[in-house]
């Protein structure tokens, strides 16, 4: 069968699960500690020792309800908690405590970036509900799998979409921009190197051929904790059971089952794990030791200003309000607390040169100090305030760096850091005139290859702007400096 003959259309959903940034367990006090010693962070409600009681963590709930509304989901005013029986070595009580049919958050969508040009496809979302994590096996000697309960009763947050995405890379930029929403609403780190973030995509193939269409099974791979992961493992799985297909046409929904499958990262393949469980399998039965969660008016409205403007939606603002790039603002806007600074300092500053000065040095005094610019302490009105005075060009780039540096930790202004390390740019043209006639003195050569040599004529310009720059100290405005050299070249030209 020749494949081009063959129209496929992939159909992709996901099942994400995100952590979310609590201090503590779903339903204990325990502490939540990533790399914490084995087993060091449990307890009797966690290890589900006989006769202990869960109690919901209130923060938690918060949290989910505020991704789920950030998700345009319909909030449940009633929901409860279930029991999903299982048996796993890293479960200790054999079930999970989850929602299974009044899940907190339903029926939303989400808007998620597909080209260049700002397009986006809309991603329905069927619903988001909490549950707590599993432990983690460890297989790090041979022939002995050792079990860590620290991360049991995490709080997870359950995502799950419609079967709305096309391709690997659409799905690729859905779970971006989901871990950038939650890295922005505060609700989670997001870290997948710890585990905070983890991929599971549905995926099966239509196939047209001979004037009739045929769906493939459903394949769900399993955690999958990275970006390219989620890409490659989709890109694979969509021509696995393309190739599948063409080999047996009764390769096929309801002619075979669906099947859950691992991914191996370094031979670039799927394989069959085992086949896929459906809710019955669970038991699913409300927890008898939990009490149902009715969240009121009054509670959902102080959920939902928390929300705030979302991510894709500030991002736009921002390209055009302070014309931005678009990656300079999806930069900007990766931390929360930064892009709220960047908007206060613009209100009392220069946009587009503060723009500049968060993507350079800002951004790299905050990675020195492995954190966020928000954290260096620099308020807004001196962040805004040093982008005022260098777009005014009483300071220069340079010496705006170098301010910066002594901004973190000091509450010196950016004027008078300028005056007391001498960085104010000399406005004097009568002074920058005679700086460039030193310059022009002591470099002949330079200026005979400004006026005469079209091979040399910008290197020797821009080589005599650097003299002037260096004679001054670092003092001299470059535009004047630059506009001055011009005219003194034009006048050594006319009197040749």
């Amino acid at each position: 069968m020749d494949r081009n003959q063959l129209t496929i259309r992939p159909i992709i959903g996901l099942e994400i699960h995100v952590q979310l940034a609590t201090r503590t367990k779903l339903f204990c006090a325990c502490p939540l500690e990533f790399a914490a010693e084995p087993n060091s962070r449990v307890c009797p409600v966690c290890l589900g020792m006989p006769g202990v009681l869960p109690v919901m963590n209130r923060t938690a709930f918060e949290y989910a309800v505020r991704t789920a509304l950030a998700l345009n989901c319909q909030i449940a005013r009633f929901t409860k908690w279930d029991r999903k029986s299982y048996y796993y070595p890293d479960l200790p009580k054999n079930y999970q405590i989850s929602q299974y049919d009044l899940p907190l958050g339903f029926d939303g969508a989400f808007d998620v970036p597909i080209g260049p040009d700002g397009q986006t496809r809309r991603v329905g979302i069927i619903r988001a509900h909490l549950e707590e994590d599993a432990g983690k096996n460890l297989h790090e000697h041979p022939g002995i799998t050792q079990v860590d309960l620290n991360r049991t009763g995490t709080p997870l947050l359950e995502i799950v979409t419609e079967p709305d995405l096309a391709g690997a890379d659409e799905a690729y930029n859905f779970c971006v921009e989901l871990q950038r929403l939650v890295q922005y609403l505060g609700v989670s780190e997001a870290s997948m190197q710890k585990g905070q973030m983890r991929f599971e995509p549905n995926v099966n193939v239509a196939i047209e051929y001979d004037g009739r269409e045929y769906r493939t099974p459903i394949a769900e791979v399993k955690n999958l904790n990275s970006f390219k992961a989620v890409r490659n493992a989709i890109a694979y799985e969509i021509e696995r059971q393309v190739r599948d297909w063409m080999a047996d046409h009764d390769y096929v929904m309801k002619k075979r089952p669906k099947e859950n499958r691992g991914w191996d990262d370094a031979r670039g393949v799927t394989e069959f794990q085992r086949g896929k469980e459906e809710a019955h399998d669970y038991r699913y039965f409300p927890d008898p030791d939990l009490v149902p969660v009715e969240i009121d008016d009054a509670w959902l409205e102080s959920i939902r200003a928390t929300v705030g403007e979302l991510p894709l939606e500030r991002q736009a603002r921002l390209q055009k309000e302070y014309g931005l790039s678009a990656a300079d603002a999806a930069t900007i806007l990766a931390d929360r607390a930064t892009v709220e600074l960047f908007e206060a300092a613009a209100a009392v500053g220069h946009a587009p040169t503060l723009a500049r000065q968060f993507i350079s040095f800002w951004s790299k005094l905050a990675n020195e100090r492995n954190g966020t610019i928000a954290q260096l302490g620099v308020d807004a009105d001196r962040m805004g305030e040093l982008s005022k005075i260098t777009a005014e060009g009483m300071i220069n780039a340079t010496a705006a760096a170098q301010i910066a540096e002594t901004l973190v930790g000091s509450d010196e202004t950016p004027s008078a850091a300028a005056q007391r390390l001498g960085l104010v740019q000399v406005r004097d043209e009568g002074q920058m005139a005679q700086w460039v006639e030193e310059a022009f003195a002591a470099n002949a050569k330079a200026v005979q290859d400004a006026i005469s040599n079209p091979k040399k004529q910008q290197q020797a310009r821009g080589f005599l702007t650097g003299q002037v720059m260096k004679i001054s100290g670092g003092k001299a405005d470059p535009k004047i400096v630059g506009r001055l050299i011009e005219e003194k070249l034009k006048s050594v030209m006319s009197n040749e």
